[in-house]
């Protein structure tokens, strides 16, 4: 039975399902805007709204933790603590935006923009 495994497997086992929510979440924060398929943009948008939650307090703990999460890339960090984090200082949640897009020609696959609000 499945109670309380709210989390997507996307036909992976636990450290590549890992890795991929890391890589999405490195090249969101590179790049503010990445274009993705919709499961995976509702499974990202969690994590990275937690990292980003965390990263407001900026401490020293912290910031190591974030460091942990993210595979230690130490650009993506930085720009995640000193340009991202300040934006949302006042905002409780609520940092990124899901757009759909249509279905993806090859495969059918719904796509989705997900983005910093």
């Amino acid at each position: 039975m499945r109670h309380h495994n709210t989390k997507r497997k996307f036909g992976r086992e636990k450290r590549v399902r890992n890795a991929l929510l890391n890589s999405l979440a490195l090249n969101l924060i590179a790049r503010e805007k990445i274009k993705t398929t919709l499961p995976k943009a509702k499974e990202l948008r969690p994590f990275i709204e937690k990292l980003i939650t965390r990263a407001k307090k900026n401490n020293l703990a912290i910031r190591r933790l974030v460091i942990s999460k993210l595979d230690g890339r130490g650009r993506e960090v930085k720009k995640l603590f000193e340009i991202i984090a300040p934006k949302y200082i006042n905002k409780n949640g609520g940092y990124t935006r899901i757009l759909k897009l249509g279905a993806r020609i090859t495969d059918g696959a719904p796509m989705a923009i997900i983005e910093f609000i």
